[in-house]
């Protein structure tokens, strides 16, 4: 890092009330989460609408997969170069880029008439959601003081990203029944427009003075190192662990996640400073992140092939199936910081993600002729619950020991962890039930599949916990501001 003074510069809006009004405070509050929502949003709600986009667009398996994975895989690469540029061009600044970009992104999306367009729209999508993203945490930490208020203000945040995911089912499956699967992406224009008149008029500017500059080698270097150890990844299903199309790409991420490393230890202004893992709490609640990260995006996507390509659910009803767990991660998320200041973020993390294992220990012995209320309601809502009570801890223990001018680093940092986590978990698991089933579409070989992932999942929960007992920091100030 350079000897460059850094100061925190804000220019609040002339005509706003003052910054420390209760009032104001929750309303940044409310339009940064509705940001997180949007883009957390889009990881899941393009679940239900796979089958009608592979008739419409002529999609392949891998290339439906890919409708996912190349929104989660730009938006995670690209999300420290996002909350870096939030530190130095300002944080509301960022916020209104990264939102417009999505927005126009969902336009073209919506309106794709090939293939290739929608993995292009989507990619770009990806990319407006890593610059606005880490905006969204560094808002809500800015505005509101250190204390209690500010854990519960994360816990808002966290409570409405995981609700954006498990909401997706719900939405799209509306969007896909009553309009046609476009709507899942048009439906981000209007308030996408709402969301930016909520920002001109609320949002104060904020950034860190000290003129450095973005760190664009190394973006290019974590994103493509990110993009091609997923596409290795990806390739097992079709060429298997030991062929050459899948080794070589999982070597090339390593090497270029490696070279990533060696670039940022050497840089004078990299975009990930490698002093910020000396933290204890940062390095732990980051690595915990992603492992979590590796499971819900997951949840998501086979609960709802589950529900419609096995028990034979309408897209809407799908949605609606998943509506339980959509409140139980709120619920969970909205639990934790009152239980912080009493117990200390470890327990909390390690009882909500042990909660979330068993829930995805129980939703692995599905059956293809299962109930919806021990096959989806119950699991589901124990996997959600777990999860949003394990993830508001490591949000807070990620972004409140850090300086202020690194504020949009933490925050871009434990976004990425969880959304990169969620890119290559899906990937995985994905490659976990392929190996399964071996190209069977019966009800039988599908819930086969579909359960031998959720079993992986339980045990990388159950893995978790044992590295968050052992490596989150115990005291409970590190929750208290």
């Amino acid at each position: 890092m350079t000897g460059m003074p850094r100061t925190e510069t804000a220019s609040p809006s002339a005509s706003a009330p003052p910054i420390t009004a209760p009032t104001r405070l929750w309303l940044v509050v409310l339009v940064a989460c509705a940001g997180a929502f949007l883009v957390v949003l889009d990881v899941s709600v393009v679940n239900v609408a796979l089958p009608s986009m592979r008739e419409a667009l002529g999609l392949t398996a891998p290339g439906l997969q890919w409708v996912v994975n190349v929104y989660s895989i730009t938006f995670a690469g690209f999300m420290l170069l996002g909350g870096r540029a939030a530190d130095l061009f300002g944080r509301k600044r960022m916020f209104v880029v990264g939102l417009s970009l999505f927005t126009l992104a969902s336009v073209a999306g919506g309106l794709a008439q090939e293939g290739w367009q929608l993995l292009a729209a989507r990619a770009v999508q990806g990319l407006g959601a890593a610059a606005l993203a880490p905006a969204t945490l560094t808002l809500v930490t800015a505005a509101v003081p250190a204390g209690p208020a500010r854990t519960r203000a994360v816990g808002t945040w966290t409570a409405v990203g995981a609700a954006g995911g498990a909401a997706g089912g719900f939405v799209g499956g509306a969007l896909v029944d009553l309009l046609s699967w476009r709507w899942v992406l048009l439906i981000n224009v209007p308030i996408g427009v709402l969301v930016l008149a909520g920002a001109f008029r609320w949002l104060s500017e904020s950034r860190v003075d000290g003129g450095r500059r973005l760190d664009l080698p190394g973006a290019v270097l974590v994103t493509a190192g990110m993009a091609t150890l997923a596409y290795g990844i990806v390739q097992t299903e079709e060429a298997g662990w030991t062929s050459a199309a899948t080794v070589l790409p999982l070597l090339a991420g390593a090497l270029l996640l490696a070279v990533f490393v060696l670039v940022e230890s050497r840089a004078a202004q990299p975009l990930m400073p490698l002093r910020i893992f000396r933290t204890r709490a940062v390095s732990a609640a980051n690595v915990t992140m992603l492992l979590c990260g590796s499971t819900s995006f997951g949840m998501w996507f086979f609960m709802t092939l589950y529900a419609q390509n096995v028990l034979g659910y309408e897209p809407l009803e799908a949605g609606l199936a998943l509506i339980p767990s959509s409140a139980s991660v709120i619920i969970g998320s909205k639990l934790a910081p009152r239980l912080l200041p009493r117990l200390g973020a470890r327990p909390v993390a390690v009882l909500g993600v042990l909660v979330a294992a068993g829930g995805f220990g129980w939703q692995s012995t599905m059956t293809a002729d299962g109930h919806y209320l021990t096959a989806i309601l119950l699991p589901g809502i124990l996997m959600m619950f777990g999860i949003g009570l394990g993830s508001t801890p490591l949000a807070v223990l990620a972004t409140t020991r850090v300086p202020t001018a690194d504020a949009g680093l933490a925050s871009g940092l434990i976004n990425t962890s969880r959304t990169m986590g969620g890119a290559l978990g899906l990937a995985t698991l994905s490659t976990v039930a392929a190996s399964v089933t071996f190209g069977a579409t019966t009800p039988e070989a599908l819930t086969a599949g579909y359960a031998a992932a959720f079993r992986v999942a339980a045990c990388v929960l159950v893995a978790t916990a044992v590295v968050m007992a052992v490596w989150l920091p115990g005291e409970k100030d590190t929750v208290k501001g």
